[in-house]
Parts: structure tokens; sequence; C-alpha cells
């Protein structure tokens, strides 16, 4: 046996799940990075897994991968960053255990991730978001439920696993109303609710008299929304709330975009940057940045708080 599959075990059970604690999407997500790698390296090498070494896996080789990811897989630049971040974790953690091999690794922890271009920020305009809330047909079950959630999605700003995640006991309705939910990267924060959001979780939450550890949104049979029954729920009510204001047609609107349109509204009311980060839930306020590089209004504001040159133009003669 190699010493790169005593690693690779080791770096699973030790480092990720007992040392870092790190998520079961966390280590899904390294899983599945590395049984793509080691296929690829059997496939260019004729070494079965078990068999693969250090060497095997030079440089080269990873960047080969890279490039398959790509151009025969069709992966985005972020899916192959992430890739390699994945790679590079458990080099880092070979690098102390297998010095032997520090030139190979030094080496493939020298790729660097690969430049994009971010694509520009989607997010709703104020008609936009009372339309979608208007579409949700509340003499209905399903409609209650959903105005409730999309509620939570554009005030809070939740993500959709916090969303599927809510329990009826993670919602406070008293003085300081707010909502508990547990983040990414198992981080839990508190967002404050506003006084409509406050009424109609309280009618939902009377309406559904179930357990608290029940899921908040959950289907007819009690079950818990799937990350797909979300979206599509979202789509359903985007196609209904087109038919009163057109401009939603032009967006493609999903659980991310009501994510990216709270936080618009939050800077366009003038909160800083920082609040930002806190009320969404960012390990740092950097991320929070890229809606003031979105954001034309926020500009204008900005650019109508600074004096304006005393020139003049000169006239042709």
């Amino acid at each position: 046996m190699s010493m790169l599959a005593p690693t690779l075990q080791a770096f699973f059970t030790d480092r990720l799940i007992r040392q870092r604690g790190a998520s079961p999407h966390t280590v899904a997500a390294y899983r599945d990075s590395w049984r793509l790698l080691l296929a690829f390296a059997a496939d260019r090498t004729g070494r079965t897994p078990a068999l693969l070494d250090f060497a095997d896996l030079d440089a080269a080789l990873i960047a080969g991968f890279l490039d398959h990811l790509e151009r025969d897989r069709g992966n985005s630049i972020r899916t192959r960053n992430a890739r390699l971040s994945a790679i590079h974790s458990l080099f880092r953690f070979a690098a102390f255990a297998h010095p032997e091999h520090s030139e190979t690794i030094a080496r493939v922890l020298a790729i660097p991730p690969k430049r994009f271009d971010h694509a520009t920020i989607s997010y709703l305009t104020e008609a936009e978001v009372d339309a979608l809330l208007d579409a949700p047909d509340q003499t209905t079950w399903t409609g209650r439920r959903d105005h409730a959630m999309l509620l939570l999605a554009l005030t809070p700003g939740l993500r959709v696993s916090e969303l599927i995640g809510l329990t009826s006991r993670d919602v406070s309705l008293g003085t300081g109303a707010h909502v508990a939910c547990h983040g990414k990267g198992r981080k839990e924060r508190i967002t404050p609710l506003t006084t409509a959001t406050v009424n109609v979780l309280r009618h939902w939450l009377t309406e559904r008299r179930d357990s608290p550890a029940e899921p908040l949104f959950a289907t007819r049979r009690g079950n818990q929304l799937s990350p797909d029954a979300i979206e599509h729920r979202i789509a359903h009510h985007v196609d209904t709330a087109a038919k009163h204001c057109p401009s939603l047609r032009e967006k493609k609107v999903t659980a991310h975009v009501l994510r990216h349109t709270t936080a618009m509204r939050l800077l366009h009311a003038g909160v800083d940057t920082s609040v930002v980060a806190l009320w969404l839930g960012h390990v740092s306020v950097e991320t929070t940045q890229i809606y003031l590089h979105a954001d034309l209004i926020i500009k204008e504001k900005a650019l109508a708080r600074t004096r304006t040159p005393n020139t003049q133009s000169t006239p042709r003669t």
C-alpha cells in the first residue's frame, strides 16, 4: 500500500471531522473532489487508486485534471477552484506527515486558483418585491406557507439551507422578535424581524400547531422541503407576479437573488456594510463589498454628496 491511501483516510477522519469539525456538506464536497481526481489519475497512470502515491499526483497531473474539469466536464471556474482548494487542503496536511514528498507537494501547492470575472449581482426592485409577496394565494395552506417563506427569504435574507433547517422554536415573536438560524459553516446567528413579518409568522405558527422541533416550512405531509422544491415554489410565484410586474420576466429569480435583494435594501437604507455582513452571516466584510460594486444607486448618492469641480467649458471660436 502507498502512503497516499492512509493519508487520505487520516485527512478525512482526523483532520476534517475530528479536528476541524467540518460540516457534512464540506466533507462531501472534499470527498467528491478526491473521487474525481483519483479516477482521473488512475486513468492517466494505469494504476488503481489503492496503488497511487504522491509521486503520481504531481503538478503536471493536477494541472491536467483541472483542465479536464473545465474542458470535458464543463465545470465553471468557480467549481474548478473549489476542487483545487480541496486538493490543496490535503497536500498541506500531507506536508507535515511526509516531508520526503515535500518537492512534489510544494509544486502542487504552488498551482494558483484561476481568476474569473464576477457576474453582476441581480436583485429585485421594491416594486418587484411587492409583486412577488402578493403572488401566493393566501386563501390556501400552500399559499400562506409560501408567503411566510418568501418574507423570511427577503427580510432576514436567509439562505436556502437556512430556510430548510428552520423549526418553529427558532422563531421568537415576543419582545425583540427574531429568527435564529444555523448558517454556513455551522455558524449561528440571530436576525431581527419586521413587524409585518412577525404578524405573518404568528398566524402561520398558530395554523401549524406542530411540535417545536418540526420544520417551520414543510410539505403537506410534514416532511422537510428540499432546495429544489423551494426554488420551484419561487419560480412559480415569480411567473404569477410577472403578470402584474413585467420586469420580472427579464430576471432569473432564485433564493439567492432574494438574499441579494435583502443586502441591497439594507444598503439603500444607509446601513453600514459591517452591519450588513453581520445580518447576512458573512465571514468577512469583504464579501459584502460586492453589493457596493454592483449598485448604481449607491454610487449616484455618493456622487451627489461630492462637490462639483468649478470648471467652465470654453466655447470654440
